[in-house]
């Protein structure tokens, strides 16, 4: 079937309406008429790959991975279109998204960009899991597919990864393997029998080193920590901008990992201020992170149970897992009544989700930026400040 590809939408995709039927299309870019093969439908829809381009945009780009494109890795959504291209596109569902679901008015986003993180758009992901096949062998997997494709390095992977022979050995019996790439140049390699079994420590230290500023951070080889290596310290800056936190206030640093936001917070509140960070992982070492702040202090425990008997706050950095934080924090956050709430988002959808609900408790959208931290990809992070409404 050939069509005529129109807006980007949420996932990588591109919308392409042909006799009242809706296709979802991967590998293709706006405006371009392109050749689809189907690859699932739905009741209402269909999603489809562009297996070949008729016209192409000016934004098209050879993919620099061999292994991009249809029925190839699944892991890169923009490979085809040019760097800058990529940024617009995601600008765009960011606007869609905010608007759309979150209510946000459309002028209040006026002129938003995705911007680039320094680095350029390959070899920027410190951390790499890969899956195992029944032979033993790790391979990246096809778009919404358990079939891998063995490549032979990825393009986004950071250079030290690159270099290491994970995807040269066999991983009989493993259902994934893993390799992460610290500030310290150090090299961890994990393997999991299964998609939900705990990470098993292999190769390289457990405790692994990440450098923000004047502050090293030890984590465990499987915690959480950005893949992008400009992605924290910007993130963190972005944050401390736009909460301008005073001498004495109280902060809480919600979903807080290895503690990012409340290194920030604790100097800039000052000795007559404090810092609460909750977090759930023990790999984070959250509390250990924090040791040397003598007004800050970690709890180990999920977000939303513990939030309610914190009582009222100043400030609130939150950075939640894909899904967002969801209504019930939403709700504890506005009985809480901080004067500022910095929502650190990496799902745009996620982000216009919770502030909708925010808005239901009084708090508006007052400044936003985003950044391109998974370039090649359809992913990319918002940091988004709230207020009480007038």
């Amino acid at each position: 079937m050939i069509v005529t590809v129109g807006d980007v939408a949420a996932g990588g995709h591109c919308v392409a309406r042909v006799d009242g039927e809706v296709y979802f299309v991967r590998h293709a870019l706006p405006g371009e008429r392109v050749r689809i093969e189907i690859t699932d439908r739905k009741k209402r829809f269909a999603f489809a790959d562009a297996v070949e381009v008729l016209e192409a945009s000016p934004d098209r780009v050879t993919p620099p991975c061999p292994w991009s494109g249809p029925g190839k890795c699944g892991g890169c959504d923009f490979q085809h279109a040019a760097p800058d291209a990529q940024r617009r596109l995601k600008a765009k569902v960011l606007f869609d998204q905010l608007t759309r679901i979150g209510g946000i008015d459309p002028a209040l986003l006026d002129g938003v960009e995705v911007e680039a993180l320094p680095g350029g758009p390959l070899e920027w992901r410190t951390r790499m899991q890969y899956a195992v096949d029944e032979d033993g062998r790790p391979g990246l997997r096809q778009h919404k597919s358990h079939d891998l494709v063995h490549i032979d390095w990825c393009r986004i992977a950071s250079d030290r990864i690159r270099e290491s022979d994970v995807l040269d050995r066999n991983w009989d019996g493993m259902g994934a393997v893993g390799v992460v790439h610290a500030d310290d140049d150090e090299l961890s390699v994990y393997t999991q029998l299964r998609r939900t079994a705990r990470p098993h420590h292999k190769s390289g230290p457990r405790l692994l080193h990440q450098t923000v500023g004047d502050t090293v951070f030890e984590i465990g080889f499987d915690a959480f920590w950005q893949v992008h290596p400009a992605a924290a310290p910007t993130f963190l800056e972005t944050a401390i901008d736009f909460l301008q936190p005073r001498e004495g206030e109280s902060a809480w640093d919600l979903y807080a990992g290895a503690g990012l936001f409340a290194t920030g917070l604790a100097p800039a509140v000052g000795d007559t201020g404090r810092v609460i960070a909750v977090e759930n992982a023990p790999a984070a070492r959250t509390a250990a992170n924090l040791a040397s702040f003598k007004n800050a202090g970690a709890i180990d425990g999920d977000v939303a149970a513990i939030i309610p008997d914190l009582g009222s706050v100043d400030l609130v950095v939150l950075d939640p897992p894909r899904a967002g934080a969801g209504a019930e924090v939403v709700v504890a956050l506005g009985e809480a009544r901080p004067r500022a709430i910095c929502y650190v988002a990496c799902d745009a959808g996620a982000l216009a989700r919770d502030a909708s609900d925010l808005a239901i408790e009084g708090y508006e959208l007052k400044r936003l930026r985003a950044f391109d931290a998974f370039p090649m990809t359809q992913h990319f992070e918002t940091v988004a400040l709230f207020e009480p409404v007038d």
